[in-house]
């Protein structure tokens, strides 16, 4: 896949894709469905849990409503940072949620997550052009780094959808007439090994044409300033540069490539 991509732009699909699982992992069940893959350095913590079996087969939770105070104490004592935002915790991706869990705990557990990107386009007489934002100084993760006009990961019991609206409003002060507009493009998939852990991402990867006239207002405080590039800048920056953030050039290059721009 992604072979014919020059290596310029091939080189983010490899880097995204640095993981082959179970890669020293053990499984992780609940309720005899697995959801994810362990961090061998909590597994000593998660002995301690009530509830939790460890055998060389996996690792397993009869009660999956008990998850959630279970990734607690473990943020609690330190293993990663809790987020207080809840995530749906599935087999696979769309099937029903069986609980949910912090965000932090995401990559410990090595629990699939969904995520949504807005490529934000604008026609003008001089070209495409795209909205670019660049990352507030003090997010958690990637900051400062360059981003799309609209993304952020699926809260549980919210679709992408809901959630595009959701943060089009609260990132780029977007209306929902406007950001509705949306077209959904397709879905990217990657495993990868980041400093937080392990990370099983799905991204919903959307277009939105927006009118000349319209300039996104940075509204929650995440992003730091928004500007609109020629769609060529773009391109150069994802092939030259490991400016955008990480995931970010993986949707750009499936824009590249429905554009002709790949090459």
């Amino acid at each position: 896949m992604h072979s014919s991509l020059p290596p310029s732009l091939r080189r983010h699909f490899d880097f995204c894709n640095n993981i082959r699982l179970p890669a020293g992992r053990l499984p992780f069940y609940l309720a005899d469905q697995q959801v994810g893959w362990i961090d061998p350095e909590i597994l000593p913590a998660l002995t301690e849990m009530a509830g939790i079996a460890i055998n060389p087969a996996g690792v397993s939770l009869a009660n999956p409503a008990a998850l959630a105070d279970i990734a607690h104490a473990l943020a609690v004592q330190g293993h990663y940072t809790f987020r207080d935002e809840a995530f749906d915790v599935c087999a696979e991706i769309g099937a029903e949620p069986i609980t949910t869990i912090d965000r932090g705990a995401l990559p410990a557990f090595g629990i699939a997550a969904v995520g949504v990107h807005v490529n934000g386009l604008v026609r003008r007489s001089d070209g495409l052009h795209l909205w670019v934002a660049r990352r507030a100084a003090n997010k958690l993760l990637d900051p400062g780094k360059l981003d799309h006009l609209v993304a952020g990961g699926v809260s549980a019991g919210m679709t992408p959808f809901e959630t595009l609206i959701k943060e089009a409003g609260e990132e780029a002060a977007i209306g929902a007439d406007l950001a509705g507009q949306a077209v959904l493009q397709g879905r990217i998939t990657y495993t990868m090994m980041r400093d937080e852990g392990l990370r099983r991402d799905t991204l919903f990867c959307y277009d939105l044409e927006l009118p000349e006239d319209f300039s996104p207002v940075a509204a929650d405080g995440e992003v730091e300033a928004f500007e609109l590039w020629p769609i060529s800048e773009v391109v150069r920056y994802v092939a030259e540069t490991d400016e955008f953030k990480f995931n970010v050039n993986l949707v750009l290059i499936d824009l590249f490539e429905r554009l002709g721009l790949a090459a």
